[in-house]
């Protein structure tokens, strides 16, 4: 039951930090704030944290698993949580699946909303700034939570991390904030909303909840941002190889290659991901890519004999865009 930080992983994960900030002689990673982004058990640990240090979380992503307020028969090894004052204060968002007991009631997930409405309900009814965010593709898996999560977490680093010289975290600024339906809908400012404003979910700012709408009806959160090039292009033979920079905004969907100033071939020529967009580098039930790496690597199977060619690579990101092209390389 390592997902209650009381049996241990709190201790374990502050001495991680510890030694990991000595060995790469980074000493302030043991004392600085935590974005904390969690996954079933995972998310159930972010949110005891939260409630256990809410003066260093700067915020909280609770994917398909939330701290318990009660006690849980069939888990004796998690003990119920107390909710301080501090924790109010901390942006939380809770992101169960819908075939985790919204629209599938049956199974072995189907308690996870109901337990995330009890979460929601206990921290909100008290002031707390947590909001729901219902992924309306998905079961346990990760999906394409990633869209809405990244931005959200940005969101409150933004306003959040200590000024220059100071150490306490930033209050998170309320007056911009919007609120949604637990379940999906229309969400509004805080400013004109009507009826009992803690019976909705919590956002920040009206970019976020744009966002928000965008995810809770099919996870297709907008992007106007291009990814960067691709770089270090190294051929050898007939084998392009390439660098790219991670798109944090929507992830790489592939690459264009191109020979002589034309469009050649895409890597990979078809992506597949049973658990989101579908990525370059794939993705796993977890949020994770899929291992061994997909490398940024193309062989040219139709080069001309005796022939010199132009190559430049372009990325593209799971929103559709295009990034500038690459340096070239020249193959004689």
């Amino acid at each position: 039951m390592w997902c209650d930080p009381r049996n241990g992983s709190d201790a374990a994960f502050q001495r991680g930090l510890g030694e990991l900030g000595r060995i790469s002689g980074h000493p302030e990673l043991a004392s600085l704030p935590w974005a904390l982004w969690g996954h079933s058990g995972g998310g159930h640990w972010a949110g005891g944290m939260t409630l256990l240090h809410p003066d260093r979380v700067v915020a909280a992503w609770l994917r398909s698993g939330v701290p318990l307020f009660e006690a849980d028969e069939k888990r004796p090894g998690i003990k119920p949580h107390l909710l301080p004052d501090g924790a109010l204060g901390v942006p939380i968002i809770c992101n169960p699946g819908t075939q985790e007991g919204v629209t599938v009631t049956d199974g072995r997930f189907k308690i996870v909303w109901p337990a995330n409405k009890k979460f929601f309900a206990s921290v909100r009814s008290r002031g707390g700034l947590v909001g729901v965010a219902i992924d309306p593709k998905t079961a346990h898996e990760c999906g394409n939570q990633r869209y809405l999560a990244i931005p959200w977490l940005d969101a409150c680093l933004a306003a959040r991390l200590p000024q220059p010289g100071g150490t306490a975290l930033e209050p998170m600024p309320t007056a911009d904030a919007w609120l949604a339906p637990i379940e999906g809908g229309e969400a509004v400012p805080a400013a004109t909303q009507q009826a009992d404003p803690l019976a909705s979910g919590w956002l920040p700012d009206e970019a976020i909840a744009r966002k928000w709408s965008q995810y809770v009806a099919d996870t297709a959160v907008a992007d106007d941002s291009p990814p960067p090039p691709p770089t270090n292009l190294h051929l050898s033979g007939r084998e392009l190889t390439w660098e790219a920079s991670a798109d944090l905004e929507s992830g790489l969907a592939g690459f264009i290659i191109e020979r002589d100033g034309e469009r050649l071939a895409k890597a990979p020529l078809a992506g597949k991901n049973p658990f989101g967009r579908s990525v370059f580098q794939g993705l796993q039930y977890s949020d994770t890519p899929v291992f061994p790496l997909v490398p940024f690597r193309f062989v040219d199977d139709t080069a001309a004999a005796e022939t010199q060619h132009n190559y430049r690579v372009l990325a593209v990101n799971t929103a559709g865009l295009e990034s500038a092209a690459s340096e070239p390389i020249s193959r004689d």
